[in-house]
């Protein structure tokens, strides 16, 4: 199944993604979190391509998207989402499921809570939804910085794009890190490094806090709309925890919930079992 490269023009800003499939086959949407793109699901993307029409943007500022200065657009996941709504739009895609991981929750939650409802059904890989999945050591430092925004505070979220901080995303709570390619780490620090891309991070990191303030209306969305959830989830994620995964049975009882022995970019150590549980779920519900 061929896997096509492509880019399209959104208000102005030129996105990359990937697409594969049958466009008249229901649609998947694949949304990354930092520090990475859609070269996360490489793998993935072929994997589905056979049943489904599956979709994976860059989003603004990442991958081979352009990556406006911070300068010259207000960076925001409000601004993400909105880009990815009209991506969509013009691709002629008014309804999909989407798998949403790390900075993808966000974006994927103000999706599903546009009034035209385009989303289907969630899978949520290490995509948190709810206060208790934020592990409070990895989160401390940031939440400083939401209280006291600015240069002088900085440092604890600029850490986050130092080479060791984004192998550490990669390989910590794997049981065997050897099976993790470094090309992962490698390509995501090289995409952050460039001229620029810093202040656009430190920019996303501080509007991280609108999402915690989205939560709610998240919750009232999943518990009066049930829609079904999946949430495929390393277990030892240290960013965010499994307790963020257990939580979505709170308002989706019957939501799907699987901790596998892995940390927060999943679909590289344990891609085959995680495939597995994807594809049965969409199979039953798109």
């Amino acid at each position: 199944m061929s896997v096509h490269h492509r880019y399209a023009t959104v208000d102005g800003h030129r996105l990359f993604y990937r697409e594969a499939g049958d466009p008249a086959a229901p649609t998947v949407v694949l949304l990354h979190g930092f520090p990475a793109s859609s070269f996360m699901f490489r793998e993935l993307i072929p994997a589905l391509a056979d049943r489904w029409h599956v979709i994976a943007p860059d989003h603004l500022g990442f991958g081979h998207s352009d990556a406006p200065a911070a300068t010259g657009f207000d960076y925001s996941f409000d601004a993400l989402a909105e880009l990815t709504a009209g991506l969509l739009r013009g691709l002629g895609v008014p309804r999909y499921a989407i798998y949403v991981q790390d900075y993808g929750a966000p974006i994927g939650w103000r999706l599903a809570l546009r009034p035209e409802a385009p989303v289907t059904a969630i899978i949520t890989q290490n995509g948190n939804g709810y206060e208790a999945g934020l592990v409070e050591e990895f989160w401390k430092p940031i939440r400083e910085f939401w209280r006291h925004p600015g240069p002088d505070n900085e440092a604890g979220v600029r850490s986050a794009l130092d080479l060791e901080a984004i192998r550490w995303q990669y390989t910590h709570g794997v049981p065997d890190p050897s099976v993790v390619s470094p090309d992962t780490w490698t390509h995501d620090h090289a995409q952050v490094s460039r001229p620029g891309n810093d202040a656009v991070q430190v920019r996303l990191f501080a509007d991280y806090a609108t999402n915690l303030a989205l939560y709610p209306r998240l919750h009232r969305y999943l518990r009066e709309n049930r829609p079904p959830v999946l949430a495929v989830w390393g277990r030892n994620d240290e960013i965010f925890g499994p307790a963020g995964a257990e939580a979505f049975r709170d308002d989706v009882p019957d939501a799907e919930i699987h901790l596998l022995d892995g940390g927060h970019f999943l679909l590289e150590s344990r891609p085959a079992e995680a495939t597995a549980l994807i594809r049965d779920f969409l199979a039953r519900n798109t």
